[in-house]
Formats: structure tokens, sequence, C-alpha cells
């Protein structure tokens, strides 16, 4: 089938990322003019390339069984072995290039699975943990090794903090923007080498904006409630696209409100909203779109109040929500309850979702959701590796500062009985939201985006209303879009 987009509104892809700049030159303006790429420093690449490291020694050095003088030493022995001779878990490593990475990355699953069915199983054994957590630290780390290695050292150090009551540590915030143990310029730089090397931001981003730019095709006010807006980025190009529209009216009044947090980290939170939000004003500005930006504190609890916002007769609201992304904090269920619910009252024109697909979180107890988070986590890697397969130090900087402490995060709540995820669409629609058709040219344009990277990654759509981006056959991100089923009533 012909496909032609001429009747679609364009994202520029171009245009979106944080290297970029508008055609618009700065001779026409003043000093405040605000270039996209201000947002960022451009990551110079030739200081993350290396050489490719090749560790054929270690698999020779890993046969070896150093005695600890511990009598359970046998049992690690027995667990490695079982991991070795099984194929019950060969879905843990999938892009692999040989049989030693795989025998390897086998045995590494096995002792994972163990020291986890060790620190919560029926027959616990919190001494068995801490010698399978020594025998893995010695197999692997999280700067060298395969994708399994690396990804291995971080589930290590997650289960140890777990075995020694740290595992606290990152449960409430483990956004790395909000995480003091990195530099800011180590997390901007992670985030646009993110961008470079996978679909995932762009991906939820571009699809919430073209539904919206649907949505509201003829209004002349729009009102966008955004529950984490972290640093804006993805309304530059929806601000762009607004201006740049061939036909219709002019480019509408924008006003956007951004929920910023109160309790311990309220302050900063507030900061930060108020930064990305002159940040936004310029660069509206810049481009001639008529532009508000404003912020609505959530409670201490997390919680959000509709009547906190300063709402204008005339406009149309959208309410955003974008979910446990790779560089988003977490947000608890309460919370995140209580903003869709409010959201509810505002009767919104559409409400655009965004959140990360992860797997069942019913019976299958820690260990069970344990495997199904290590799983998911080896198809974020396999896909950055994929993505920038030379760049072992660009992947590791994106590991250390974004995927490391949400692993940890991750088995925190998890361990402690916590809800990790579920979907949140299905939350919508029995609260009397309805699905809103994914349109032909959100589609096409997520097909489009994928054609930037790996073959690997793959686009489908369920339940009419919902992208899944997937790494081969695992699901990672859904986008999906929502009306209130009431005023249509």
């Amino acid at each position: 089938m012909d496909m032609s987009l001429d009747d679609t509104v364009d994202l520029d892809f171009s245009g979106y990322s944080t290297t970029t700049t508008t055609t618009t030159t700065a001779t026409d303006r003043d000093d405040s003019y605000c270039k996209w790429d201000d947002w960022s420093p451009v990551v110079d690449w030739n200081t993350l390339s290396g050489e490719h490291d090749d560790f054929r020694d270690l698999i020779e050095s890993m046969m070896g069984d150093d005695s600890h003088g511990l009598n359970i030493n046998s049992t690690v022995r027995d667990v490695e072995e079982e991991g070795c001779n099984s194929a019950s878990t060969d879905t843990m490593v999938t892009d692999e290039d040989n049989n030693g990475s795989d025998f390897k990355g086998l045995r590494l699953v096995h002792l994972l699975m163990a020291a986890a069915e060790a620190l919560t199983g029926v027959n616990k054994s919190r001494d068995l943990a801490r010698v399978i957590l020594v025998r893995l630290k010695e197999l692997v780390s999280p700067t060298d090794g395969t994708n399994m290695e690396r990804l291995a050292a971080y589930f290590t150090e997650a289960l140890q903090g777990l075995l020694e009551g740290a595992g606290a540590k990152h449960t409430i915030s483990n956004g790395p923007h909000r995480d003091d143990h990195h530099h800011q310029s180590d997390v901007l730089a992670a985030f646009q080498l993110l961008q470079d090397m996978s679909p995932y931001v762009k991906f939820g981003h571009f699809t919430a904006n073209q539904a919206i730019l649907e949505a509201v095709s003829k209004e002349r006010r729009i009102h966008i409630v955004d529950y984490d807006i972290m640093e804006g980025i993805q309304w530059a190009s929806l601000i762009q696209a607004l201006v740049s529209r061939k036909d219709g009216p002019p480019a509408p009044h924008l006003r956007i409100t951004a929920l910023s947090r109160g309790g311990g980290g309220g302050r900063r939170s507030i900061g930060t909203v108020q930064e990305t939000g002159r940040r936004l004003t310029a660069f509206a500005a810049s481009i001639g779109q008529p532009f508000s930006f404003h912020q609505c504190r959530l409670d201490s609890d997390e919680t959000f109040r509709p009547t906190a916002l300063k709402l204008v007769r005339g406009e149309a609201i959208i309410i955003n929500c974008m979910l446990h992304l790779p560089h988003f904090s977490y947000r608890a269920p309460d919370s995140v309850a209580s903003f869709l619910s409010g959201a509810k009252t505002l009767k919104p024109k559409a409400v655009t979702l965004v959140e990360e697909e992860v797997g069942p979180t019913g019976d299958g107890g820690f260990v069970g959701r344990f495997m199904d988070s290590l799983h998911h986590y080896s198809a974020v890697y396999d896909s950055l590796e994929a993505g920038f397969p030379m760049q072992g130090r660009a992947r590791a900087l994106v590991e250390r500062v974004f995927l490391g402490p949400r692993i940890s995060a991750t088995l925190g709540r998890i361990y402690r009985g916590g809800q990790e995820g579920g979907c949140w669409g299905e939350w919508l629609e029995r609260v009397g939201f309805k699905g809103v058709g994914i349109s032909f040219a959100n589609h096409c344009q997520a097909k489009l985006l994928l054609g930037l990277f790996n073959d690997g990654y793959r686009v489908e759509e369920l339940a009419n209303n919902r992208l899944v981006l997937g790494w081969k056959s695992r699901p990672l991100l859904s986008a999906s879009v929502w009306f209130d089923s009431d005023l249509f009533n």
C-alpha cells in the first residue's frame, strides 16, 4: 500500500535533537535568544571512544573455582554447573556472538537467580546469598565485558544492597538528574547519548506530540498539563510544529503548566521547573510562538489538586504523562493515580500516556519479578550496544548514570512487595477514559523514526490506541492516547 503523508502535520526530526539550532540567525534577535543546543553540552565522542575490549582470557580465568574456605562453596559450584547445563534461560542472552559468551552468560543468570532465591526463597540463607554474590563480583564488572557481564554487575550490586539492608537507597527518587552522585554535566551528556543511541526518548515524545497536534488542530488556545516535564525537551518539537503548520489558523497560544514536587527535594524541583520554563519561553519567543509557562506544586505526598491549576475559559486542555522512561525518576503509583484522577475532572481534550512496559506483577514473587527485570534490562542493554557497538565508554556512561541506579531502585521496590508498574492505560479505562485510535500518520512517523536506528527495533499497534516500541520480541515502551468518555455522553 502506498503511503502518502502530504496531509499530515510534520514533526521535524532534525530540529528535535539537542545538538541542533533553529534556522533563524542570532543576528535578528537580542542576547536573550535561546538556542536549543544550549540545553546540554555537545558530547565529545572522541573522549568516549576507545578500542573494543577483548575478553577471551576472562572466559578462561572464570572457569577456576577459587576456594574461600566456606562450606557452602560446593553449593555455589553446583549452581554454576546447573547453569552451564541448562537451556531454560537462554532467552536472557540474545546478542552474544560466540559460545563462550553464551556459556558465561547462562552461568551468570543462574548465579543471579540462585542469589535472589537465597535472599528471599523458601529456604532462605543469607550466608549462601553472600557467597554467591562474592563469586559474582569475581566474574563481572560494571565497566568491562559483555552486555550480560556488565548487566550482571549492576544486579549483583543491587542484591548486595538488599542483603546489607541498603536497598532503599534509590527507592523514592532514582532519576539520575536528581541523584547527587552524578555531576550535572555527566547527566546531560548521558541524556544526549541516550537520544543518539536509541529511539527511547524520541519515540515517546514524537508519538505524544503528534497525537496532541491532531487533537488541537482547530483550537486557538491550548493548555498542556505536564506531570513530569524534566528539562522540557519534548516541547521543542511541538512548538516548532505549531509555528510551521502550513494550513489553518495562525499559531494558537500555547500554555504549559508543569508540576513540581514538594517534600524533601521540593526546592530543587521548583528551581529545575523554573529554569525549564525560562528556556521554553525564550525558545518560543525566538521562533514567534505565543507561549506562557506556569508551574503547579504537588502536595508533600505528591498528591495532585486540580483546583491549584490556573484555568482560562476556552482553552483546550491536554494531559501529558510520561512515566518511568530510562532517564526519568520513579513516581509512586499513588501519585500517578492522583494526577490521572484529578485530570479527569478537568475534562481534557486528550490524555497522552507513555510508560515503560513491565512484566506481570502478580504471583511471581520476588524471584519471578527479579527474572523479568533481568530480562527487560537485558533487552535494553542489547539494544544500546546495537546502536553504537564500538562506543563502549559512551554506553558505560549511560549505564552508570541511568540504568544502574534504576536497576537498584527497581529491585528495592519489588523486594518490599511494592508495585513496579503495571498498565496505566488499563487503569484509565476503568475510571472512564476511552482510547483514541493511533492515526496512520502517527504510526508511519514511528516507523520512520525507527528507520534511523538498528533494525532490531519494532513498533506494533495494540488495542487501536497504543503503539508499543520493542527490541526484537521484548516490548520496552508504549504510548497511548485517551479521551474522557463523559464529554460525549
